[in-house]
């Protein structure tokens, strides 16, 4: 979905006043939802979530931690939703054999690093990983799905867009109202740049809980200078636009589309005739390239970003407690 834009325009905004009796509703049920108790496991569980509806760099963080992780010499897996796909699960993601309508764009990221299992039923698919030799499970979402005990969650933030107007949906972004989710949270990761997700970072040190500070970082090189045509179907595409400038590449034109948009031949020949008419490259994330169809993902080049911890040693620490732990 694309946010509406009175989320972002203050809670006094008509709309959001509209629908605030929504909300309250909505984020009461939400909230007692996540107290309730789930299945524990014999490994440890962490949770990569967010507070907000959207996209704020789960994946990219639930991939950083699970390489830190595999540094430590452990054996994580991914524990994914499987959002936008077919199967119910449980189901180990094969990058080579699956498509996303089949298992979700996201798990198909996951599954290139370790071991992935997509459920829809969390508890059958922390079982799949056990079976698949993890020994700690990282779920790429899920913060609010009580199903599965978790011993530590890290809340995921954008810092250019924060919680916007700090409101439980429909009336703004908050999946639960955010005093009822903190004390599900264990740490607090703000990705990228920007001061709107300050209040939170002052917030959770108030609480005692750590503030990660991390950045998208392009991996690739080749694109200073290309031109390009510049697309995404992300949480903030715009974000993806901003980390295609700072390779140096000219982009010629740009188009955004809703989050998991799954593209379809008249997106495909839109996409075509505007990078032709502009004489330019197309470029796209790779999550959206994996949702491409594999004759049109020919002609698209993919800029692969990794999230970069402002300074690993804190949340290596905390990893290290959570192991111990158990």
């Amino acid at each position: 979905m694309r946010p509406p834009r009175f989320w972002s325009a203050g809670p006094g905004h008509p709309a959001a006043r509209l629908l605030t009796p929504i909300g309250r509703v909505y984020g009461a049920l939400t909230a007692a939802r996540m107290d309730r108790p789930g299945e524990r496991l014999p490994c440890p569980v962490l949770c990569i979530g967010n507070v907000t509806l959207g996209g704020a760099g789960k994946t990219p963080t639930a991939l950083a931690i699970a390489a830190l992780l595999a540094e430590m010499r452990h054996r994580p897996a991914f524990l994914s939703r499987g959002y936008g796909g077919q199967f119910a699960g449980p189901v180990v993601v094969d990058p080579d054999r699956h498509a996303a309508r089949e298992v979700g764009d996201e798990p198909l990221l996951l599954a290139r690093v370790a071991p992935t299992i997509v459920s829809r039923d969390r508890p059958a698919g922390a079982r799949a990983c056990l079976a698949a030799g993890a020994d700690v499970i990282v779920m790429d979402d899920g913060l609010q799905n009580p199903s599965l005990a978790k011993d530590l969650a890290l809340a995921v933030v954008d810092a250019g867009a924060g919680i916007g107007n700090g409101l439980p949906f429909p009336a703004g972004p908050l999946r639960a109202p955010l005093d009822r989710q903190w004390r599900h949270v264990g740490g607090l990761v703000l990705v990228g740049e920007g001061v709107a997700g300050d209040p939170l970072a002052r917030e959770a040190e108030r609480r005692g809980l750590p503030v990660y500070r991390a950045a998208l970082v392009a991996a690739a090189s080749g694109f200073a200078g290309r031109r390009v045509y510049a697309f995404a179907g992300i949480g903030r595409p715009e974000k993806f636009f901003e980390s295609l400038r700072a390779t140096g590449a000219a982009i010629a034109g740009s188009r955004a589309f809703p989050d998991h948009h799954p593209f379809g031949a008249g997106d495909l020949s839109a996409l075509a005739d505007a990078a032709d008419r502009l004489g330019a490259d197309l470029v796209t994330t790779e999550k959206d390239a994996v949702r491409l169809p594999p004759e049109f993902r020919a002609r698209v080049r993919a800029l692969p970003v990794a999230l970069r911890f402002a300074d690993p040693e804190p949340m290596r620490r905390q990893l290290t407690a959570l192991v111990r732990a158990r």
